[in-house]
């Protein structure tokens, strides 16, 4: 099954470092530049994303 990124603006999302997230798939969850979508996206699994998450709120 193939699912269909369900992209989002970060909530930390500046005026100069522009992300979107899309998390709507348990295998990853996909992040990309949003000034530069065809430049790729990066890919890591739910657990690290969690854990990237929770390490920016504390700082």
């Amino acid at each position: 099954m193939v699912v269909i990124p369900n992209w989002r603006t970060s909530s930390y999302t500046g005026t100069e470092n522009c992300v979107e997230v899309a998390d709507n798939d348990s295998v990853g969850v996909m992040v990309r530049d949003t000034k530069d979508r065809d430049r790729g996206i990066m890919v890591v699994r739910p657990a690290a994303w969690a854990k990237f998450v929770e390490f920016s709120k504390s700082t």
